[in-house]
């Protein structure tokens, strides 16, 4: 989208699957980026490879995380793309693990979005922010009670900022992909038995690439998408029809 070039964007968990994806399309249309992510490998390597910006945070650190994104800023568009999972059963989450993926999945997006659209409005200009959430937003699967939480939590926050944010020029959607073959869902999908079943309720009979979840991230963002917004899109091939 051409309309990306010379535009500034804020990208978190830009190391791997989806993020790292996004980083390079963002790159290969002219898009200047941010990226915060975790890992000083992922620092080195996105550095190295594309040449971007890169602050390295661990965004469950709440003061960390406004540190991070304070520093990234000013930015034309936020995509809050860092999540992580854990799997357990119901009866054995724990306490620290449900907050873990509170922090990172939902309570990090809320605040660097918080930075993001404070520098907008204070500079009078419009914004766009992606959240990158989950059909496990919709769905209660198995194993997955901490992650199904803190995806639906971002799903709501997204409807609240639309609201508000919205009101004062910055869009905010969400986009909720099926199985997307990253190294996290690699792990979470790696029984045969399980990742069949959940292949034979996608129509078009496979799990998303980060590509093409990030196509629609980036028309989200773009001036086509000018009319929508607290929207939260699957990119599913079909699964919540079913």
């Amino acid at each position: 989208m051409s309309g990306l070039a010379g535009k500034r964007v804020m990208l978190t968990g830009a190391g791997k699957g989806i993020g790292r994806a996004l980083a390079g399309m963002l790159v290969a249309r002219g898009a200047e980026v941010c990226a915060l992510t975790r890992s000083a490998a992922d620092v080195a390597a996105l550095r190295d490879e594309l040449g971007i910006e890169v602050v390295e945070v661990d965004l469950a650190d709440a003061e960390a995380a406004r540190a991070a994104a304070r520093a990234g800023l000013p930015c034309d568009y936020l995509i809050n793309n860092a999540g992580t999972t854990e799997l357990q059963a119901f009866l054995d989450t724990t306490v620290e693990a449900f907050d873990r993926l509170i922090a990172v999945n939902t309570r990090a997006p809320m605040i660097v979005a918080q930075e993001y659209a404070r520098d907008r409005i204070a500079r009078g200009l419009p914004g766009a922010i992606v959240n990158v959430s989950s059909v496990s937003s919709f769905i209660g699967f198995a194993d997955h009670a901490a992650y199904c939480a803190s995806k639906a939590g971002l799903d709501g926050l997204t409807r609240v900022m639309a609201n508000e944010l919205g009101r004062r020029g910055i869009r905010v959607n969400a986009v909720n992909p099926t199985v997307t073959l990253t190294p996290m869902a690699v792990k979470a999908w790696s029984d045969p038995d399980k990742a069949a079943g959940m292949l034979a309720r996608i129509p078009v009979g496979r799990f998303a690439t980060p590509e093409e979840v990030g196509e629609v991230v980036l028309f989200l963002l773009s001036d086509a998408a000018a009319m929508l917004n607290g929207v939260a899109l699957p990119v599913d091939g079909g699964f919540m029809s079913v």
